[in-house]
């Protein structure tokens, strides 16, 4: 049985999460992107090419490769600026290995992939939020345990 909130594996907190997965196309522009995640309130897209996850379009790549090199976000090209070396977890990966992976990249989005197939997407935040979870709950079972607060299964 799982507490409600204690999302241990990544399949926890995408069995919490939305469906939804935000996407867009490599010939899309960087400003029809910029649009999508500013109506989504998202950080990121995933850029999708014939059903295939082949890069991630975030703020930061936005803010590196368009803003500071002086480009056009409506002149230029999802496929020039995406990040293309996509760092993906699975559905049994531990909250703690994700926020490991996220701090050693220094990235703050991770596809799911299961046999070679998106099927959702954790952000620092997800992450986050559901290590905080697990702990308050480890902390609240200790405490009763220490002052002897049994919980009956009646």
């Amino acid at each position: 049985m799982r507490v409600r909130g204690a999302a241990m594996f990544v399949e926890n907190l995408l069995a919490d999460k939305d469906d939804q997965i935000w996407s867009i196309t490599p010939d899309a522009t960087v400003y029809e992107a910029l649009v999508q995640m500013d109506r989504k309130n998202i950080g990121a897209l995933l850029v999708i090419q014939g059903g295939e996850l082949i890069g991630i379009l975030s703020e930061r790549d936005y803010a590196r490769k368009i803003i500071i090199k002086g480009k056009s976000s409506r002149e230029t090209l999802v496929k020039e600026v995406m990040t293309t070396e996509v760092c993906y977890v699975g559905r049994k990966t531990r909250m703690e290995e994700c926020l490991a992976i996220m701090s050693d990249k220094r990235i703050r989005h991770l596809p799911v992939m299961e046999d070679d197939q998106l099927i959702g997407l954790v952000s620092i935040g997800d992450v986050v939020k559901s290590i905080i979870n697990e702990q308050e709950i480890v902390i609240d079972h200790l405490y009763n345990y220490i002052h002897g607060v049994y919980y009956s299964p009646h």
